[in-house]
C-alpha cells in the first residue's frame, strides 16, 4: 500500500493540515514541527500527490478534461491546445474520456468527489449534461468546447458552424452545382443543426440524408441516395470522416469528382489533404478552441469572472481539388 498524507500525520502526532502546511512551505507551522515531519515524510518515503500538496492552499493545480473517444479524429488538435495552455501556467491535465458512456461518466463523477482538480473543460456536454451541471451547481467551474451557447449557464467556446455551412453552400452555388446532396452527422449536436440551417439558407435542398459522423455512415448514405436515382451535382458532408466516405461510394459508383459531383467536407482533419481527390472542406480551428477554453477556465480559477457570452472562433473554407473554386 502507498504511504498517505494520514500515515504521515498519524506518525509525525500532527494534523493532515500541518503536513500539507509543510509541503506547501506556509509559515504557520513551528520549526521544531516542521522538522519532525520533514523526519517523518523522509522516513517512510513518502511521495505527495498533487491534491497533498495543494490541500491548505485549497487548490490541486490541476484541470480534467471530459471527452468523446480519443479516436475522434479532431481531438487530438484540441488536446494540444489544452495542453498547451495548462502545461504554460503549471498546472497538471486529468484526462477523462466516455468510451463506454454512462460508465465512464459514473467513473468520472466519482472523482470529482474526490476534490482531485480544480475545474473541468468539457468537449460536446450533450451525453454527459446532467453529471456535469450536478457538478456545477456543486461549485465546480466548468467551460464547454464546441457548445456554441446552447448552454448559457456555462461558458463555452464555440466555432461558426453555421456561417461555415453557409460557406460551403455559396462555394458550391458559385461553381453552379444547384443540386446538393446534405450528409449530417448525429442529429442531437447542434453543430449538425447549424451547418445544416446554414447551408439551406443560402441553397436550399430536400436532399438531405442522416450520418453519425463516420466514413461508414457517409458511404451508406450515398450509396442509399444513389440507389434512389435521383440526381445531384454536389455533396456535403457535415464532417471530413463522412466526407471520405462519400468519395468511396460515388468512385465505386464510377462518379467522377469533381467531373460529376463535388465534395466538401468539413473540420479540416489531416487526412482531409491526403483524400483522393484532396478535399475540400471547412476548417475548425480546433487547436485555438483548446487553447482559449483553457485560458478562459485558468483565468477564471485565478478570480477573473467567466464570460457570459460565448467566445466564437470563425470558421475557414479551405479549396482543395473535390471542389475547386
Amino acid at each position: 500500500m502507498p504511504v498517505t498524507i494520514a500515515d504521515v500525520a498519524r506518525q509525525a502526532g500532527v494534523s493532515k493540515t500541518t503536513v500539507s502546511r509543510v509541503l506547501n512551505t506556509r509559515g504557520e507551522v513551528d520549526a521544531g514541527t516542521a522538522a519532525r515531519v520533514r523526519e517523518v515524510i523522509a522516513a517512510l518515503g513518502y511521495v505527495p500527490s498533487s491534491g497533498a500538496v495543494g490541500l491548505a492552499r485549497g487548490s490541486s493545480r490541476t484541470v480534467a478534461m471530459l471527452t468523446p473517444p480519443l479516436t475522434w479524429p479532431w481531438m487530438g488538435e484540441v488536446l494540444q491546445g489544452v495542453v498547451d495552455t495548462v502545461e504554460a501556467a503549471g498546472y497538471g491535465l486529468l484526462l477523462f474520456t466516455c468510451n463506454r458512456g454512462r460508465e465512464s461518466v459514473e467513473h468520472f463523477a466519482g472523482q470529482v468527489s474526490a476534490r482531485a482538480f480544480d475545474g473541468l473543460l468539457v468537449v460536446e456536454p450533450e451525453d454527459t449534461l446532467d453529471t456535469i451541471t450536478a457538478m456545477h451547481r456543486k461549485g465546480l467551474p466548468v467551460v464547454l468546447i464546441d457548445d456554441r451557447g446552447h448552454h448559457p449557464e456555462f461558458p463555452s467556446v464555440a466555432t461558426t458552424n453555421r456561417e461555415g455551412g453557409a460557406s460551403a453552400a455559396r462555394h458550391l452555388l458559385a461553381d453552379g452545382r444547384s443540386r446538393p446532396l446534405i450528409v449530417t452527422g448525429r442529429p442531437d449536436f447542434g453543430c449538425v443543426r447549424e451547418r445544416l440551417e446554414g447551408f439551406l439558407d443560402v441553397l436550399p435542398t430536400d436532399r438531405v440524408v442522416g450520418g453519425d459522423f463516420t466514413e461508414v455512415s457517409g458511404r451508406l448514405a450515398t450509396e442509399r441516395f444513389l440507389a434512389t436515382g435521383r440526381p445531384f451535382d454536389s455533396v456535403f458532408a457535415h464532417n471530413d470522416l463522412s466526407a471520405v466516405g462519400v468519395l468511396r461510394a460515388l468512385r465505386a459508383a464510377g462518379r467522377s469528382v469533381p467531373d460529376d459531383i463535388a465534395v466538401v467536407g468539413f473540420d479540416d482533419i489531416p487526412m482531409a489533404q491526403h483524400t483522393e481527390p484532396p478535399l475540400t472542406t471547412v476548417r475548425q480551428p480546433m487547436r485555438r478552441m483548446g487553447e482559449r477554453a483553457a485560458g478562459m477556465l485558468l483565468a477564471h480559477l485565478a478570480g477573473t469572472p467567466a464570460p457570459v457570452e460565448p467566445v466564437v472562433l470563425p470558421t475557414e473554407l479551405i479549396v482543395r481539388a473535390s471542389a475547386p473554386a
